[in-house]
């Protein structure tokens, strides 16, 4: 592209600012391109069409504006949105109103369902309030037991039914040791209830493990056998877990005006969506992130596709621990003044609930 735009426009002028500043408003807020005409008059800077192009030349030239399709106007390319948000963009105030729907309906989700539940309706705001898709990608976090209890399937399987402290069940089938009895299955289950009640499961995997020989001899060989066999495969499994993933909006992508090829594109990233891998490499790289982060266009693999664009907040849970990323999908387009404030803030809400332990 030659010389950094970051560079040029340092040593631009305040017009040439102006002039790149509102071709990159008006497409954001119409998607269209605009011509030098439009643009003489929507600046009030006294300028002739002929003036304004000059300087659209040298935007152009630089690679942040281009004209679209067989189109006269202009309208910015990625590198040119990229540069705008990162070193233009001016993001707006959330009103108070906004700010207290958002925490009211989440908060009030918490209150009377599971996590899953208000991890849902964080997603369906953000699709209301964005016209795009929300997601919400939320790490599998061990579950706190409460009570858990053996039932046999077959001669060579039970399902292992676990409660945890907040309610939820989780059912995982087990491999039953050879020679087991129903009683075994009934002395195991009582066995672990006693001892892993308020743990995770790797904590009772660990407390089981330790566990004294006076503790142990509670139970027969076979029985034993099961409760080792049991937490170990239990707790392998929730370690694999995938993580929670919730989108919804899908809807809100699609464009009537869209062109055959941009719905084909389109469609192959809610198969992406569908399919939840890329969404998960998203999850795995928010380790690292701080704050909200814009991906635009191709700087994602998972959106390149389908030229949209993400914007992300890691949220976190106890000890500053990021246990999950919400945000919103669209096109390139966004009003990202108005979104980014709102991605963040709803971010902070979720992770207040999940300190609060409504997870």
């Amino acid at each position: 592209m030659g010389q950094d735009p970051k560079d040029f426009l340092k040593a631009l002028n305040s017009r040439s600012k102006d002039i790149f500043a509102k071709i990159v408003e008006n497409y954001l807020e119409t998607g269209d391109p605009v011509g030098s005409r439009q643009l003489s008059r929507m600046l009030n800077l006294n300028l002739s069409p002929a003036s304004v192009r000059n300087v659209m030349a040298d935007l152009e030239e630089l690679g942040l504006i281009q004209a679209p399709h067989v189109s006269a106007g202009r309208a910015p390319t990625q590198e040119g949105l990229r540069f705008f948000v990162d070193a233009m963009l001016e993001l707006g105030a959330m009103e108070a109103a906004e700010r207290e729907q958002i925490s009211k309906q989440i908060s009030d989700t918490a209150q009377s369902g599971t996590p899953e539940d208000y991890l849902t309706e964080a997603s369906q705001l953000l699709s209301g309030l964005s016209q795009g898709a929300g997601v919400v990608i939320a790490a599998k976090s061990d579950m706190v037991l409460r009570h858990i209890e053996f039932v046999r399937l077959d001669q060579n399987t039970a399902m292992a039914v676990l409660v945890g402290e907040d309610g939820m069940v989780e059912n995982r089938v087990v491999p039953l040791p050879a020679g087991l009895d129903s009683g075994a299955l009934s002395r195991a289950s009582n066995y672990l209830s006693h001892y892993i009640s308020g743990c995770t499961l790797n904590q009772a995997r660990k407390k089981i493990e330790t566990a004294n020989e006076s503790q142990r001899a509670e139970l027969d060989e076979i029985s034993l056998r099961l409760v080792d066999a049991g937490i170990a495969t239990l707790s392998g499994s929730f370690d694999n877990s995938t993580p929670t993933i919730i989108v919804r909006g899908r809807s809100n992508l699609i464009d009537d005006t869209m062109a055959s090829e941009d719905l084909e594109r389109l469609r192959e990233l809610l198969d992406e969506l569908e399919n939840k891998q890329g969404l998960v490499n998203l999850l795995d790289g928010a380790e690292n992130a701080e704050g909200v982060r814009i991906f635009i266009g191709s700087e994602n693999k998972l959106f390149s596709l389908s030229g949209s664009s993400v914007i992300l907040s890691p949220y976190k849970g106890a000890n500053d621990k990021i246990v999950g990323v919400l945000g919103i999908i669209g096109p390139t387009r966004l009003n990202y003044a108005r979104i980014v404030p709102v991605v963040d803030y709803t971010a902070h809400v979720v992770g207040e609930m999940i300190r609060k332990g409504k997870n």
